[in-house]
Order: structure tokens, then C-alpha cells, then sequence
């Protein structure tokens, strides 16, 4: 995936002028002396001159930019001229039809996975808007000053290129899809990091479950695919493909743990002998392969492992005291972000959203207007995607207001909230008052400091006991005269958890909780039933371990639950607004796409269909077809490219701070072409100490 972005365009900086290959045919040994290194491709930079028809292949080495070699090198032009017209300069090469440049990237393949020669694959930037003719015209030149021996396709930079090429036939234009690349990719970087810990090998979830050992916290935990109820781990390896967007690849992230896909992993431990030894292990978005070497164990005891996990001494993750004072059951449209403490923050933000697509937001454009060197904003970007005039400087008043209002036009037309209810934190507490069975467990699990198998069995008993204990007659009419008035009519419900101890800073909590779809009414039997659930929940014995691994106590804690509509459209997903992969790239948002069930993405389950959306030019390109085969059709594609655009709208709004920077973590159904958002939480993401005595 991280090779879509070898032709990105930053901020040009000076520099002393470069070598190029130009009027010589380009060699594989050519090739290496000019490449330079991104997320472990080798890559070489190339402009065609149209004017004269000169190929350039540029010593890339330095990381050089496309246009500063055309506007230094070949027109002769200065840095202050090229930073004074840049994106007028990145119009003129990246959108003009009539351009006289053509500029892109060359991309060497199939060496680093021990593929003999490999290929090379020619792709533009992915905001190029290169026609039909200009893609044959590029690909022919550039193949006429390569070596005929070494094989060369085109790769399409994004859809709309894709579909320019669909009646073209492959023996005029050999070409490569980016998700045929991702799908045989060996190594791909989930979360960058290097820890020192033991390796566990688990070849199936049977192998996993079976294993007299459970995991433990100075585990590199290595699997085909790592299930989500996984406890927390030094490491993570996954053994075949995942999305990046399931839960237990965002837990991961939270915890700042390395991770990755690493295709025959396990042939490579076994021939290392490391299963069951200590070994050091590194993930770097850069390199070619993940680095898994025998390492020596901690302490002077080779056989113990440290006394204390890591995060130990890093002390409480922080989190707000919820108010537990008598709060009637509300509907979320009446709820705001300030609701947190009283419903959770899952229910707060779906009322928040209720609230922004009939009203709308003073932030909307507040990562567009961050300055981003070399610019000082990217309004104009987002008014073209708005279809509304670009901005001009004696104007900007005026303009920022039409762009605000374009923006609200966008999401009140495309967003809805599912209509559903929430269950405040003061009623779950009123259930375990009423029981003095239930009241006296919860605190005896609170004031507990037993570990593993008796911590465990407490937690179930506690849970049972949730379970099986009747509601009182006063909560049940309650919930059951809420769901009459908000949702009549409703055949079939979500109920979701809404805690205040999730979505932290190092406690993301992603899947840690209960929530259940496909609910029926059934005079409300069931809905009880599955609130119940959702509480039983909060004391599961996975959830109070990894809380008190956070250093957050139970008695901190509570549960607020959602009833709400379930949407029968299927096609669904998870976004966040950026690139998990690569965490440089401020312009892209990652979507999972799933025609089944957004459970489906964020289980890891299934192998979703993932998309990149760049959300400054607009363009779109699909990275895996997943286990589905085929791509999706280009209306529902360009719904994505909409829904890309409100996740980083929304983004701006949900930011804590005048950065506009903190990714979120979206869930999402499509319908034609509403949207419909079931949740919103922060992405919290990161990488980890390289330090060689740093764990977990």
C-alpha cells in the first residue's frame, strides 16, 4: 500500500543541483544507481518532455521532488520563483491537458521477495489527472529508453485512470493494479515500533485456544490471523493478510505494540529456531522486511521473565469521572459531546452529529485552513470539491462563508444517524443498587487484587449473575415507554455500550465491549435482555484486566448503552482520516469496505475490500479486493470519495485542539447515497521507544 505514495509531492527545499540519466536507455544496474528507497521500494523518478522528448530518469537518492527537478534543473527556474507559483507550477504538470511535462515514478518489483529480476511499474502521482493519450504517450516513451529486457507496466494511479485504460488493450499497455501488488506484498508495516519479547508461534485459533499458556504480556504473539480478544501482548505478527481497521489492529496501535503482516513468517521462525525464544523485534514503515533476531532474556535469570510489564510505571491513563446522578433515558439527537459523562462518549458523539447535520459546524474548515508548508492552506483544494469558486485573498471573507455553507450542504444531505436511545450511566447504576446479590459482587471484584484464573472466574460469576438478575419494574417501564416513544415501529434494534472507559489516550478499547445487532422488540423482551448484556459487559474478565493493566480502576467505570434502529443496508465500514500505513501522508483517509456487515471489517474475520481517498485533490484508488474479488461499482466509489471528505470535515469538528490533526475512527453504512454513521471515536495511533530494554 505504502508504494502508492513514492510520487507524492511535499514541500520543495534547496538543494545542490542533480544528476539525471537523460538520452541513455536505462538498465537495471542503471536503475540502482539512481534509486532511492521508499517503504522498502526501490524507486526512480522520471519525467517525460513532451517539447522535445527527452526522457529524464533523476537520481532520486535525495528524495528529490518532480517539480523542483522541472522548474530548476530543465526550465532554469529559482526555489523562490518555484515556492512563489507552486500550485499554479503543480496545475501546469499534474492537471493541464495540454501539459508539456509528464512526470512519474519508477518502481522496482519482485527482487525483495526473492522473485529473480522482477519488473518495473510506471505510475503518476496519484492527484494526476493524466488522459487516455497522455498515459499511452508517457508509458510508450518512457518504454522505448528502458532496457527491453527488463519487463515494464504501468500501474493507474487511481480510478479515474483505471478507467481510462479499461478499453485498452494489455499487449499495448502491459499494467498492474495497486491491489494486485498489495495482495502478494510479503512484508506490510501495520504499526511501527521495536520490542524485545518472547515469540509465540500458533499456527490455527484452535492451536491458540488449546495452548496450556495463555499469552502474556512479554509475548510476540505470531498467528495466521491475531483474534480480537487477545490480552495485551509485547508484539504482533500476522502470518496472512488483515486489514489494517479491524479491532484488534486499532488496539494495537493504541498500545503503541509493533505489528505486521509478514507472509511465511512461520517458515522463517522455524528455520531461526526462535519459537519460544526471546528475540528482538522492529518494524519500520520504511524498510523492505520486518527484523526478527535472537535476542537475549531479561535479567539475570534467563528463565524469568521481568517482574512488571513496561506500562506498569507509566501510571493512569486519564479519563472523566462519570456522573452518576439520576438522568432520564434521551434520545440521541437531544444529546451533546458534554453528555459524555452521563451516557459515554460512543452515545454523546452520535447526538453531536445529530446536532451538526441540521445545524452544522464553525469548524468545518478547520484542517483546510491549517497551514501545510509550502501552503498556507488548502481551501482552494477543498473548494474544488465542493463545486464552489476558489477562494481568492481579497475575498476570503466571503469565500470561507460560501465554503462553510458548501460543507454543510454536503453533510446534511449525505449523513444520517440511525434514530435510536440512550441509557444513561445513572441507570445502570440504579440496576446494581437494586440488587444487593449484584451491588455486593461489583464491589467485591472493585476491591479485588486476584490475578489470572481466580480473576477470571470472578469476572463470570459477576457477569451471570448481571445476567440472570431482573430489572426492576421501574427500569423496565422506563426503557420499554423510551423505546415506544423513539422508536415505534422499529422491527429490529442495535444495542451498543457507550463507556466512559474507552477511546482513551493508550486505551482505545476497540471491540473490548458488547454490542449486539439483529435485536427484535418482542414487547421489549429482548432489548432488556441485550441491555443487561451490554452491562455484563463492562466486568468481562478480559475488559477489567486490560483496565487495570491502564491503571483504571472499576469503581472509575461505568456503562451507558444505545437502542437504536438498525439499518438494513449491507454495504459498510470503517474509515479513519489518515493512513495507518503511512503516517507522513496528511492528505489520505483509509476506508474498509465490507458488502456484508461492517462486523465483518472490524472482527478481522474477513478480508475487507480497502480503498485510499485523498481528501486535499480528491482522487481514489483501491489497494485490495479483499476476500469479495471484485471492486465495487464507480457510484458507490464515488459515495466513498464524499464520505472521505465529511470523515475529515468531521474531523476538524471533533478535534481537541486548533491543529485539526487528530485522526477519527468512523463506522459506516451506504445506502445509494446516504451515509449512515453508527459511531465516531478518536484513532489514536503511534509508534513506540526503539530502546532495547522498551517491551510491549
Amino acid at each position: 500500500m505504502n508504494s502508492s505514495h513514492l510520487g507524492t509531492e511535499e514541500a520543495p527545499s534547496p538543494r545542490s543541483p542533480r544528476s539525471s540519466l537523460v538520452g541513455e536507455v536505462l538498465t537495471l544496474p542503471g536503475f540502482s544507481r539512481l534509486a532511492g528507497t521508499v517503504s522498502g521500494y526501490r524507486y526512480v523518478k522520471v519525467v517525460l518532455d513532451r517539447g522535445d522528448g527527452a526522457v529524464h530518469f533523476i537520481d532520486s537518492g535525495g528524495g528529490i521532488l518532480h517539480v523542483q527537478y522541472v522548474a530548476c534543473d530543465v526550465l532554469g527556474m529559482s526555489m523562490d520563483e518555484l515556492a512563489r507559483g507552486l500550485d499554479a507550477f503543480n496545475d501546469a504538470v499534474y492537471r493541464d491537458p495540454g501539459r508539456r511535462f509528464c512526470l512519474g515514478t519508477l518502481a522496482l518489483h519482485g527482487r525483495r521477495a526473492g522473485g529473480g529480476e522482477g519488473f518495473l511499474s510506471l505510475e503518476t502521482v496519484d492527484v494526476d489527472t493524466m488522459s487516455r493519450e497522455l498515459l499511452r504517450d508517457f508509458y510508450r516513451a518512457v518504454r522505448g529508453w528502458v532496457d527491453p529486457a527488463v519487463r515494464l507496466v504501468l500501474k493507474p494511479a487511481n480510478h479515474l485512470q483505471e478507467g481510462y485504460l479499461v478499453d485498452v488493450p494489455a499487449q499495448e499497455i502491459p499494467r498492474v493494479l495497486a491491489h494486485e501488488l498489495y495482495s502478494c506484498a510479503t512484508f506490510v508495516p501495520l504499526n511501527p515500533g521495536s520490542v524485545r519479547g518472547r515469540v509465540r508461534v500458533f499456527r490455527s485459533a484452535e492451536e491458540y485456544r488449546a495452548a496450556a499458556e495463555p499469552p502474556q504480556w512479554h509475548d510476540i504473539l505470531v498467528m495466521p490471523r491475531i483474534p480480537e480478544d487477545i490480552p495485551r501482548v509485547a508484539g504482533i505478527i500476522h502470518a496472512e493478510h488483515t486489514t489494517p481497521l479491524s479491532h484488534v489492529n486499532v488496539m494495537a496501535a493504541g498500545w503503541r505494540i509493533p505489528n505486521a503482516v509478514r507472509l511465511d513468517v512461520f517458515e522463517l521462525i522455524e528455520r531461526a529456531g526462535l519459537d519460544g525464544q526471546w528475540a528482538q523485534y522492529r518494524v519500520d514503515a520504511d524498510a523492505a522486511d520486518l527484523v526478527l533476531t535472537a535476542a537475549r532474556p531479561p535479567g539475570a535469570d534467563a528463565s524469568a521473565p521481568w517482574a512488571a510489564a513496561p506500562w506498569a510505571a507509566a501510571g493512569r491513563v486519564a479519563l472523566e469521572r462519570p456522573e452518576l446522578a439520576a438522568t432520564p433515558i434521551s434520545a440521541l439527537s437531544e444529546l451533546r459531546t458534554a453528555d459524555r459523562v452521563r451516557f459515554g462518549t460512543k452515545a454523546a458523539h452520535l447526538g453531536e452529529i445529530c446536532h451538526l447535520v441540521q445545524h452544522g459546524s464553525p469548524r468545518w474548515l478547520g484542517f483546510y485552513q491549517v497551514p501545510r508548508p509550502p501552503r498556507a492552506d488548502l481551501l482552494r483544494h477543498l473548494a474544488r470539491q465542493l463545486d464552489v469558486l476558489e477562494p481568492e485573498t481579497e475575498k476570503a471573507a466571503t469565500a470561507t462563508t460560501e465554503l462553510a455553507a458548501a460543507a454543510q450542504r454536503l453533510v446534511k444531505e449525505h449523513v444520517r444517524v440511525p434514530r435510536g436511545i440512550a441509557l444513561p450511566f445513572s441507570l445502570h447504576q440504579r440496576f446494581l443498587d437494586s440488587s444487593a446479590t449484584v451491588r455486593d459482587a461489583h464491589a467485591r471484584l472493585a476491591q479485588s487484587r486476584e490475578q489470572g484464573a481466580a480473576l477470571a472466574a470472578r469476572c463470570l460469576d459477576l457477569q451471570q449473575l448481571v445476567r440472570a438478575t431482573p430489572l426492576p419494574a421501574d427500569l423496565r417501564d422506563e426503557i420499554e415507554r423510551a423505546v415506544v416513544r423513539h422508536l415505534t415501529g422499529v422491527p429490529r434494534f442495535v444495542v451498543r455500550s457507550s463507556s466512559n472507559a474507552e477511546d482513551l489516550a493508550g486505551f482505545s478499547a476497540a471491540g473490548l465491549y458488547t454490542s449486539l445487532p439483529g435485536v427484535g422488540a418482542a414487547e421489549q423482551g429482548h432489548v432488556l435482555d441485550a441491555v443487561r448484556e451490554v452491562w455484563a459487559s463492562l466486568v468481562s474478565p478480559r475488559a477489567v484486566l486490560l483496565r487495570r493493566q491502564a491503571g483504571i480502576p472499576l469503581d472509575h467505570c461505568a456503562m451507558g448503552v444505545i437502542v437504536q434502529e438498525q439499518v438494513e443496508a449491507t454495504t459498510g465500514g470503517v474509515l479513519v482520516t489518515c493512513n495507518p500505513l503511512d503516517r507522513r501522508d496528511f492528505r489520505t483517509v483509509c476506508l474498509n469496505v465490507s458488502r456484508r456487515s461492517v462486523a465483518e471489517v472490524v472482527s478481522g474475520s474477513g478480508s475487507p475490500l480497502q480503498y485510499l481517498c485523498n481528501t486535499v485533490e480528491g482522487t481514489s484508488r483501491t489497494v485490495s479486493l479483499g476476500s469479495d474479488g471484485t471492486d465495487l461499482d464507480a457510484a458507490t466509489k464515488a459515495v466513498l470519495r464524499k464520505l472521505a471528505l465529511i470523515g475529515r470535515l468531521l474531523q476538524s469538528h471533533f478535534s481537541p485542539d486548533d491543529s485539526f490533526a487528530r485522526p477519527v475512527d468512523v463506522e459506516w453504512l451506504v445506502e445509494g447515497e446516504l451515509i449512515h454513521l453508527l459511531q465516531l471515536r478518536p484513532f489514536h495511533s503511534g509508534g513506540i521507544d526503539d530502546s532495547e530494554e522498551n517491551a510491549g
